[in-house]
């Protein structure tokens, strides 16, 4: 089944440093990322196949679209774990969630129960690609008032702050990690994305590095990005990449 994985095993693609991938899509049937378990055992062993060890895997909270929950969330890993054809000893996969910064989020962190965190208190927060929220500040405020350390997903993304990058600036000063899409660092999203990237890059504001992986044609592009390989090195002699240590 994972032939074809195998046979292409990069190279000169060696993500084994960063060691866990805090970034993706890979439980099924849940979100707009894998579809079903067998696609998710694809995914995996391709990741795998990379260098990558251990993946925190977080399916969008998003209130009008993916309104996931914690029973969904753990329903989809269950049946990952119990139908897959990777080993369930060290199982690599564990759950966590990318929650939109929605009205659906202001009653949920205004709920006893703790949000899914990709580690400790770190918790996984993306923006609109449309338009930021309006109080996106008080957001960020209200989960850090709650003990929790606030992650943006993929700040590169949000191409209406390209003309503005000191955003990044301010939103760094108030308290957010940056977990940056490989892709992007790549040129896959576009010369906006990365002129961004480079910004965060040049910055020293990158936390961690994500592939934010839905589906196939992402494993793709990444295997065929021996260009990150510099840039992946340059961010761990720096010191400040925390992905070894998740």
């Amino acid at each position: 089944m994972f032939s074809f994985f195998k046979k292409s095993k990069s190279k000169e693609v060696d993500l084994s440093a960063l060691r866990t991938d805090m970034h993706s899509h890979l439980l099924p049937g849940i979100d707009d990322g894998s579809p079903d378990v067998s696609t998710s055992d694809m995914l995996i062993q391709g990741l795998t196949n990379l260098g990558y060890e251990r993946f925190v895997t977080t399916p969008h909270i998003m209130a009008d679209v993916y309104p996931n929950t914690r029973s969904t969330i753990d329903s989809a890993y269950q049946k990952l774990k119990r139908e897959t054809s990777l080993s369930t000893v060290n199982f690599p996969v564990t759950p966590a969630a990318e929650y939109l910064l929605d009205d659906g989020f202001d009653h949920l962190i205004k709920r006893p129960d703790p949000l899914f965190c990709i580690s400790g208190q770190l918790v996984l927060v993306e923006f609109s690609f449309i338009a930021p929220p309006v109080d996106y500040k008080e957001k960020i405020f209200q989960l850090e008032l709650r003990g929790y350390q606030p992650v943006l997903a993929h700040p590169e993304r949000y191409v209406y702050w390209a003309g503005n990058k000191k955003v990044m600036d301010q939103l760094k000063s108030e308290g957010c990690m940056f977990a940056v899409n490989l892709l992007s660092l790549a040129g896959h999203y576009g010369k906006p994305c990365l002129e961004v990237s480079q910004y965060l890059l040049k910055k020293n504001y990158i936390d961690f590095l994500g592939t934010d992986l839905h589906h196939q044609r992402h494993l793709e592009l990444l295997q065929q990005s021996p260009q990150l390989m510099p840039i992946i090195q340059q961010l761990l002699d720096g010191g400040k990449l925390k992905n070894p240590q998740l």
